[in-house]
């Protein structure tokens, strides 16, 4: 009886813990909550500001100047986004282990060698005065928020600290850190070009990093490619397969899976193809999805200026959207914009390097990263005239990294102006001006004009071609500043009415400057540009659909090669690939949440790269331990083989007599990973929305699971796939979904996962989510005004 006692104590007193906690929790949200309605003072106006807030917590700032919406602008998004503010300035300056601890220590080292905290000085005194007026206008309205609402985010009393005063370098740190998010990845790309160079036959190399696909080739007939597609190179693959390790665990993880990268769509159609004349620009911008969303809406209204669209939070930066003539969006080139240049050590003083004929001291950065928890950490920046020294050698040699993000001469803020043009011709000049990420840039007036262009500096490579790493020490190799403005490409008003990018190489040779050497895939280009040629009159309707398309042609060839495999006779000796037969027959073609046999066509193409490739591969792996293979473009060199079947290229011919053996055995090992993921699920039962689901996660959920379901959003069966023009997977996807015609707000449309406030317990937090996940519409402009916001100088 005492024992039952104390146990029912016990679990009562448990009970009573959590819930006080549980209360407790509640009580700092509830505190946090924001001020929507009433009169602020804020300093340094020049006169009134009215922000209104609809019914989706989407506020409409009317302001008698720019200075003055921009400084409102800075202190809205503090009061609906502060702490994911606060979170990317920390990580592009290296100081988010003094709120996380050991965990964040990697992301700080790596933030404090690139040293973006220094460059932001540099690129602040270079910025026009207009621009850095805004910049400061911006952090005045953050830090009026900080300092007079006494209403910070929870996450901070969480944390237990207080968050510094906003700065126009933050506002730096945040687009160096978009920089870092959209074009680092080529660091790793580079390293990995450079051991396939070092340990495999040029052919064999050439044959896996095409820059094409099929789909690109349609795109691009008579634009020929830097490195087209190769013929099979039989004689290299058999001598690589003869060269593999005994013990094959070495082998693993050898060939990543590449294929979500930070990508986008975008589109623009002309007046030729719409009802009325008018031009109407799409964008949806692909990236990692959390809670909140990465970006934040807005509408402006100050003198003759009317604009809406999405800001960046943390600058005052309108990224997509349109005013009453011009209309904008986004795709990330996925160019080439940094190089690991190859760095010769002085033998007898290791703290030189050569430059020509002469030895180089290294300049020296010390950086004291405070760690919560643990003792701060030191560590030494050296830094040549390239770039700062990598923390990884490469191939057993140090590298600088010299990455355009890292030059203040390519950084600067000119896509402010973009908010205020009137003209195509004038956005177009603006768009070439401006540096910062390497972006495809498409654009609309309200004339029914479009065109296609770049934005951010373009290297000017000489000696070589960015591929591979190299030295810079004799002079013969590196780069001669950037692509002039005036020379960067563009498509103006295209005779047939379209332009379209979806992270595709929209250039061949003929260009006089290599830009890159693995873009998107070309399939979401092609998709969209062949539905926009067989729509004969386009309004904003057509276009949303578009959007949410989830056909998937790429996998019809992966459908065929399996049912090829499934013939009579294999079936008769394995009566149960009868149904596996009857699920891939079931595809329709599609990656609706209720397309069967999609899932296992996507789990049969990642076998085949992993089990096709990594034979070939063993000696790039023995080379460097860190190495890996993945290439946007893989599925060229993977069907060419899937098509052709070389008997002296069969991956693992000890086990298997011929490919079509080898290919089914792929087939029955990909149904066996699906089953052990979803026990007890018939295989006729399991749909793409069993597979595909929503993880969109807030930064606290994994440390509190507890409070998961109150972060983040739910996890529901989610349309789209990496290969549909409804580009998504679990905690990736269509951060925004943006429609408008220049001069037509009424008919635009924009939603985006989540919603527009970062509190949990906000109407606002989640409200937008359903639209997003179900592809329903919102209006691109507030309803409404539900709250009313004065703010007094």
């Amino acid at each position: 009886m005492n024992i039952l006692k104390f146990v029912l104590y016990t679990g009562l007193g448990l009970v009573s813990i959590a819930a006080i906690a549980i209360g407790g929790g509640f009580w700092v949200l509830h505190k946090s909550m924001p001020q929507l309605d009433g009169v602020v003072k804020l300093n340094r106006l020049t006169a009134e500001v009215r922000v209104q807030t609809d019914a989706h917590g989407m506020p409409v700032i009317n302001a008698a100047n720019r200075v003055d919406a921009v400084r409102a602008l800075g202190y809205v998004t503090a009061r609906d986004r502060l702490f994911q503010m606060e979170l990317m300035r920390r990580k592009s300056a290296g100081r988010l282990a003094e709120i996380f601890g050991d965990m964040a220590l990697d992301s700080d080292i790596k933030a404090r060698t690139y040293g973006f905290h220094r460059e932001t000085k540099a690129i602040l005194a270079k910025l026009p005065p207009a621009h850095q007026q805004y910049l400061q206008s911006y952090a005045d309205g953050v830090n009026s928020y900080m300092t007079e609402s006494g209403k910070l985010p929870f996450e901070f009393t969480v944390l237990g600290y207080q968050p510094e005063p906003w700065t126009p370098d933050d506002s730096l740190l945040v687009v160096l850190g978009m920089c870092d998010n959209l074009t680092v990845w080529e660091e790793r790309s580079e390293r990995m070009l450079s051991v396939m160079e070092k340990t495999l036959p040029d052919a064999l190399v050439r044959f896996l990093t095409p820059d094409t696909d099929f789909y690109t080739e349609q795109l691009l007939k008579q634009a020929e490619s830097l490195r087209p597609a190769q013929v099979i190179p039989i004689e290299a693959l058999a001598t690589a397969l003869a060269d593999q390790p005994m013990d094959k665990t070495v082998l693993a993880q050898l060939v990543q899976q590449s294929d979500f990268m930070a990508g986008s769509n975008a589109w623009a159609v002309s007046g030729k193809k719409t009802k009325d004349g008018r031009g109407i620009l799409a964008n949806d911008m692909h990236l990692g999805i959390s809670v909140p969303n990465t970006w934040y809406r807005i509408e402006l209204n100050y003198g003759d200026t009317h604009a809406a669209g999405l800001t960046l939070p943390g600058t005052p930066l309108l990224i997509a959207g349109s005013n009453q003539h011009v209309a904008w969006g986004v795709t990330n080139l996925t160019g080439d914009f940094l190089d690991l240049v190859q760095l010769d050590i002085n033998p007898d003083y290791p703290d030189q390097y050569r430059i020509g004929d002469r030895w180089q001291h290294f300049d020296e950065y010390p950086e004291t990263i405070v760690v919560k928890g643990s003792a701060a950490k030191q560590i030494l920046v050296k830094q040549t005239i390239w770039g700062p020294v990598a923390n990884q050698p490469l191939l057993d040699r140090p590298v600088a990294i010299h990455w355009v993000a890292l030059d203040a001469d390519a950084i600067n803020l000119n896509l402010f102006d973009l908010e205020q043009g009137e003209t195509l011709e004038q956005a177009v000049k603006i768009v070439n001006s401006t540096g910062g990420p390497q972006l495809n840039v498409l654009l609309t007036d309200d004339k029914g004009h479009i065109a296609w262009t770049l934005m951010g500096k373009v290297p000017k490579r000489f000696g070589n071609d960015g591929l591979v790493s190299r030295s810079w020490a004799d002079g013969s190799v590196g780069w001669n500043g950037y692509v002039e403005p005036e020379n960067l490409p563009r498509v103006i008003d295209p005779p047939e009415g379209i332009l379209a990018s979806a992270n595709d190489r929209r250039l061949g040779k003929k260009y006089p400057y290599v830009i890159g050497h693995q873009f998107g895939n070309g399939y979401r280009a092609y998709r969209i540009t062949q539905q926009l040629r067989q729509t004969p009159k386009i309004d904003e309707w057509a276009m949303f659909n578009l959007q949410l398309d989830t056909e998937s042609e790429l996998y019809v060839f992966y459908q065929q090669l399996a049912l090829s495999i499934l013939t009579k006779e294999a079936i008769a000796g394995q009566p149960e690939l009868a149904q596996v037969r009857d699920y891939l027959l079931a595809w329709d073609g599609r990656g609706d949440v209720d397309s069967l046999g999609f899932a296992l066509l996507v789990e049969f193409r990642k076998e085949l790269i992993k089990s096709v490739f990594t034979p070939f591969l063993s000696a790039s792996r023995q080379a460097d331990k860190n190495f890996s293979y993945g290439w946007s473009y893989i599925d060229t060199p993977l069907q060419a083989l899937l098509n052709e079947k070389p008997l002296h290229a069969l991956p693992d011919a000890a086990h298997y007599p011929n490919w079509d053996s080898f290919i089914l055995s792929q087939l029955q090992r990909s149904i066996k990973h699906l089953q052990a993921q979803h026990p007890g699920v018939a295989l006729m039962e399991l749909n793409w929305g069993s597979i595909n689901k929503v993880k969109n996660m807030h930064p606290f959920s994994k440390a509190l699971p507890i409070l998961g379901s109150l972060l983040d959003m739910p996890s529901e069966a989610l349309p789209g796939c990496v290969f549909c023009v409804r580009s998504g997977g679990p905690g990736f996807g269509a951060s925004e979904r943006l429609v408008v015609a220049p001069g037509h707000f009424d008919d635009a449309i924009l939603h985006m996962p989540g919603g527009q406030s970062g509190q949990p317990l906000s109407p606002y937090y989640r409200d937008q989510q359903d639209f997003w996940l179900k592809g329903l519409s919102m209006p691109l402009t507030a309803g409404k005004p539900e709250h009313r916001l004065l703010l007094q100088p």
